[in-house]
């Protein structure tokens, strides 16, 4: 089916992303969790958010290994693709709520992963204007079927072998390194709070 929506620009959402860090930070380096004094509780939600960093990581190369040279050009519908319509925005914010979590601050992490959640909704919600012109009824019954990024784990199904791109899995490594980067970023936050003479603010 021809169309004559263009693919959205990647950039937008590239940009909005990183203006919305730049904008964090404040709030990263001058709050501090009012969890820090009890250790157990501050360790437990540290080890939480570094397995959800992970997990994030490892969900996106799961996705890309689907999507990988196929994206726009077909209506992949396996693996991570058949529980929800975006998995790689999915596993970026569960990336993002381990970033919140190693803070040790449900506050910080509810608002940096909706924040993000937010921003990759509507990319979605714009991409998918393209996909849908493109590809017609059939985007339309597998969105019907399948939520956009919200899993539904229970209508999982894969193939027996997936044929992907190494480059586009290739490329996919930077991103990976840059969520793998929020590991010692939350580690140099915690670092920072216990700098004494540092202006901060508790939150939980």
């Amino acid at each position: 089916m021809s169309s004559t929506v263009t693919p959205f620009d990647q950039r937008i959402r590239i940009t909005a992303l990183r203006l919305y860090f730049l904008l964090a930070i404040p709030l990263i380096v001058f709050s501090k969790s009012a969890w820090s004094e009890t250790h157990w509780l501050f360790e437990l939600l540290e080890v939480a958010g570094v397995f959800l960093i992970i997990s994030g990581v490892l969900g996106r190369f799961w996705a890309i290994l689907y999507i990988g040279g196929q994206k726009n050009r077909s209506v992949v519908q396996d693996g991570p693709y058949s529980i929800c319509r975006h998995p790689l925005y999915l596993f970026s914010t569960i990336g993002v709520l381990g970033f919140g979590l190693m803070l040790g601050s449900i506050v910080l992490t509810l608002f940096l992963a909706g924040s993000v959640f937010a921003i990759l909704s509507m990319t979605a919600a714009r991409e998918e204007q393209y996909l849908r012109a493109t590809f017609g009824a059939e985007y339309d019954a597998y969105a019907r079927r399948v939520p956009r990024i919200l899993p539904r784990p229970s209508l999982f199904s894969g193939p027996e072998f997936v044929t992907f791109s190494v480059p586009t899995l290739s490329r996919n490594l930077s991103d990976a390194l840059v969520f793998l980067a929020l590991i010692p970023l939350a580690e140099l936050a915690e670092g920072l709070h216990e700098m004494s003479g540092l202006p901060h603010f508790l939150i939980w």
